[in-house]
C-alpha cells in the first residue's frame, strides 16, 4: 500500500500524545509488545527492589539506632508511617486502599492512550506502577494498631503505632499498647489524654532519611523508601514528557487520521 500524501509516519509515532485516545485504540501502546515489555519489566524489577529493600531493612536493623549510609547525606531510619505522601491523612487506611486502586486504573489507561513510540512515557508509567503497588502491598499486609494522644505541655498531639494489648483490669481508664519498636512490656496510657479510641491501620515500611540540614534544621524532615522514589521520579518523568512533547498541527493529525483509516 503507497503512503497517503503528506503522511510522515515518524512525525505521528513521536509526537502522539498519551491522551490521544484514537492513537491508544487504534493500534496504540496496548497492541505492542515492546511496550508492553518496557513497562511489566520494569513494574516486576521496581516491586521486587521496593519490597526486599524493606524486607532487609526491618530484618537488619534495629528501631530507633539510625545507621548512616551516604555520609552526610543519607540514613537508614527505620519508620512506620500510617498516612500518606509525607505522612498526611493518618489512619484513612481504607481511603488509601481505594485512592492506590484509582490510581492504579488511570496509569494504565494513560499506557492504553500512548504510542507505541513513546518510551519515556512508558518507563515513567513502570515507575509508578511500582511505586504505588509496593506501597499498596504494605497497607494491605502490615495492620498495627494506632492511638492518637492529645497534645500537652510536653509534646504536641502524635500517633503511637503498636499492638493494642487488651484485657487489664483497668481497661476502662487505661488502653495497653505496646509499641511497634519495642519486643517486650506494654504502655498504659490514660484514656483522658487520648483522642478517640485505638484504630486498627495499614502502615507502609519507611527506612530512608535524607540527613543534610540547613541552619540546624532538616532540609527534609520525612523517613521514605524506595517506592516513594519511584513514584517521584516516575511523575516528574511523566510530566516532563508532557511538557516537551509537541504537539501536532491540524494537517498532520488529519493527515494521520486519512492514513489510519486507510
Amino acid at each position: 500500500m503507497s503512503e497517503a500524501p503528506g503522511e510522515n509516519p515518524s512525525v505521528v509515532s513521536e509526537q502522539a500524545s498519551p491522551g490521544n485516545s484514537s492513537v491508544g485504540l487504534q493500534g496504540g501502546a496496548m497492541r505492542s509488545v515492546p511496550a508492553h515489555l518496557r513497562l511489566w519489566t520494569l513494574v516486576v524489577l521496581g516491586l521486587i527492589a521496593d519490597l526486599w529493600s524493606k524486607s532487609w531493612a526491618f530484618s537488619e536493623l534495629k528501631p530507633n539506632e539510625p545507621r548512616n549510609f551516604i555520609p552526610g547525606m543519607l540514613d537508614f531510619n527505620l519508620s512506620l508511617n500510617s498516612g500518606a505522601l509525607f505522612g498526611m491523612g493518618s489512619g484513612l487506611v481504607w481511603l488509601f486502599i481505594g485512592a492506590s486502586l484509582v490510581a492504579l486504573v488511570f496509569v494504565l489507561y494513560l499506557f492504553s492512550c500512548s504510542h507505541p513510540k513513546q518510551r519515556v512515557v512508558h518507563l515513567a508509567l513502570g515507575l509508578i506502577l511500582a511505586g504505588a503497588l509496593g506501597n499498596l502491598y504494605d497497607r494491605v499486609a502490615h495492620q498495627y494498631d494506632m492511638v492518637t494522644l492529645k497534645p500537652s505541655a510536653d509534646h504536641p498531639e502524635f500517633s503511637l503505632i503498636g499492638t493494642h494489648v487488651p484485657g487489664g483490669k483497668d481497661d476502662n481508664e487505661y488502653i495497653h499498647i505496646r509499641p511497634w519498636w519495642v519486643t517486650g512490656g506494654d504502655r498504659a496510657i490514660p484514656r483522658s489524654e487520648l483522642v478517640g479510641d485505638v484504630k486498627r491501620v495499614g502502615v507502609v515500611r519507611d527506612f530512608l532519611k535524607i540527613t543534610p540540614q540547613i541552619g540546624g534544621k532538616d532540609i527534609w524532615r520525612w523517613v521514605f523508601n524506595v517506592a516513594d522514589v519511584f513514584l517521584v521520579v516516575g511523575v516528574a518523568m511523566l510530566l516532563l514528557s508532557f511538557w516537551f512533547q509537541r504537539p501536532i498541527p491540524d494537517a498532520e493529525s488529519k493527515s494521520a487520521a486519512t492514513a489510519t483509516d486507510s
